[in-house]
């Protein structure tokens, strides 16, 4: 039986994952803030031996917490999902919260990835919750998209250096999902078109496909994403920004 520590599983993308790897055999532990999310999560998995660790990763003690939990447990997974966004004008928002986001997207990331690392075995995995638009840009959400072009160009890196350890490493850079995410960060989903949409059902089905498959060393579900991205390989950079401008929720 494989065992997963899954950061940012009591919503969205990683309470799809954790909910599907449940169903194929892997025993969970959910890492979130919300200690009655995480509590209806493990009592409806499939399964047993599941369990929780209430922590908020941009605290320094909530992430030394996490740290020593994987010191002394192996997992053989290990799903780095937490992380906040925030759209706005970059010098209009507050910037301790726009640090903040740093800690959660970047540091916590690194953090655990390091300590992960230094005792996994040949066999175990890691993926990355990035985004498309850590590749792709997007004017309102500057600070958000820098984080995702670190995780995914980390991963990328680590993924190299890994393969020889028989480690495997990936980005996963979703396109826009329907979750609670983008009303959150101040912005709204109608700022993207819907056909782009993906629910977090479809998103966690290629998540769990890339796992198995340990191929690429970044991951993008959805095949009008992987286009879109792809085309904009064919333009200047300059042209994708002003693109994505049009999707910017802030106008």
């Amino acid at each position: 039986m494989k065992h997963v520590l899954i950061t940012g599983a009591s919503d969205g993308i990683g309470l799809a994952a954790a909910q599907l790897l449940a169903t194929k055999g892997y025993t969970i532990t959910a890492v979130a803030r919300s200690e009655n999310k995480l509590k209806k999560l493990v009592e409806n998995l499939p399964g047993s031996g599941h369990n929780f660790l209430v922590a908020d990763l941009s605290v320094k003690e909530d992430l030394d917490k996490v740290v020593q939990h994987l010191s002394s447990t192996h997992y053989e997974v290990l799903i780095n999902n937490a992380g906040v966004g925030k759209y706005g004008e970059f010098v209009e928002m507050d910037l301790n919260d726009q640090l903040q986001m740093i800690q959660l997207n970047i540091s916590a990331i690194v953090t655990l990835s390091y300590h992960f690392l230094t005792v996994a075995r040949p066999g175990d995995a890691i993926i990355n919750t990035g985004s498309m638009l850590g590749i792709s840009s997007l004017p309102g959400a500057a600070v958000y998209a820098g984080t995702k072009a670190f995780v995914t160009i980390f991963s990328e890196s680590l993924w190299y250096e890994a393969k020889k350890k028989g480690v495997y490493i990936t980005s996963f850079n979703p396109g826009p999902v329907k979750t609670g995410f983008h009303t959150h960060a101040g912005g709204s989903d109608k700022s993207f078109p819907g056909v782009l949409m993906q629910n977090t059902e479809q998103v966690a089905k290629e998540l769990v496909r890339a796992l198995e498959k340990r191929k690429k060393p970044r991951t993008v579900p959805g095949t009008l994403i992987r286009y879109l991205l792809f085309m904009q390989r064919l333009i200047s950079r300059k042209a994708v920004v002003l693109i994505m401008s049009k999707f910017s929720p802030v106008k």
